[in-house]
């Protein structure tokens, strides 16, 4: 079944003091093209994480971020960088010179601030942030497939659309063939033009093989064959299908400029109706 790229995911792992976050968006592009925000103590990082995105999604933009949330709420395992501290305090002393009426800081707020609460070294983030990141994927993943079952749904009752309206041409193409015949034998006669039965027999030869569009026809059905084919696969199949759904459009656009029939010219109008909203829908799949 294949895979939309449209989706998102988020997974966390606590790491005490701090909690990692990582967020997945990812929506439609003709490559694979990964956007990594990561915070500074982990940008060294970089090339191995998006090793690790190549290896979970194949093709789309995929935008991912990872964030270190001190846990200031678990005080028994936190270590306090008085470093910090004492420059906080030394801040607060000059402001209060100034400003004698000013309030001093809460405990709370000094426990918020940047850097008041030591974080684990960079090493000590690197495999938790790894496994974190590969949870994150494998819920995009499902979330991606989820929607990219949804799109072959949509796809496979636009292919039996378009397959019904090809059956109920077919009987169609040589009613509309005779058609076209008597009413060339037809102005003939009300033109009183004497034509050679052997000449008016070639001519009109002709102009069926011009108007003749079963090959179209038997084209559309393979197509329509291919695409229910290619859906069934466990791969990234967008390209292919985007393909396909081309190749049917030009199958309709010579259908439509073929006929020369009103009821048929309706029936080559809903498949490229039809074809475009495969196109569309074609556009989100991995």
């Amino acid at each position: 079944m294949p895979h939309s790229m449209t989706g998102f995911a988020a997974a966390a792992i606590v790491v005490k003091p701090v909690e990692l976050n990582w967020e997945l968006r990812s929506v439609n592009h003709r490559f694979l093209d990964v956007r990594l925000r990561l915070p500074d103590e982990l940008r060294h990082a970089e090339a191995e994480y998006r090793d690790v995105i190549a290896a979970g999604v194949r093709r789309g933009r995929v935008e991912c971020s990872l964030k270190v949330t001190p846990l200031t709420a678990d005080s028994s395992t936190a270590d306090v960088d008085t470093g910090v501290l004492a420059g906080l305090a030394r801040l607060q002393d000059a402001v209060r010179r100034e400003v004698p009426d000013a309030s001093p800081f809460a405990v709370a707020e000094l426990l918020r601030w940047s850097g008041v609460l030591k974080a684990p070294e960079a090493a000590a983030l690197l495999e938790p942030a790894r496994r974190c990141l590969t949870e994150a994927l494998e819920s995009l993943g499902r979330a991606r497939r989820r929607e990219g079952e949804r799109i072959a749904e949509l796809l496979v009752e636009r292919c039996d659309a378009i397959a019904s309206l090809v059956s109920a041409v077919r009987p169609l193409l040589a009613e509309a063939e005779q058609g076209y015949r008597d009413k060339l034998t037809e102005r003939f006669e009300r033109l009183d033009i004497k034509a050679h039965p052997e000449r008016l027999e070639q001519e009109l030869v002709l102009v069926a093989q011009r108007l003749d569009v079963s090959e179209e026809v038997d084209r559309l059905d393979a197509h329509i064959a291919e695409i229910r084919h290619v859906l069934g696969r466990d791969e990234p199949v967008g390209r292919r299908l985007d393909f396909l759904i081309q190749e049917l459009n030009r199958e309709a656009n010579t259908l439509a400029s073929k006929v020369n029939d009103a009821e048929l010219t309706r029936s080559a109008v809903d498949i490229k109706v039809l074809i475009e909203q495969m196109r569309e829908q074609v556009q989100n799949l991995e």
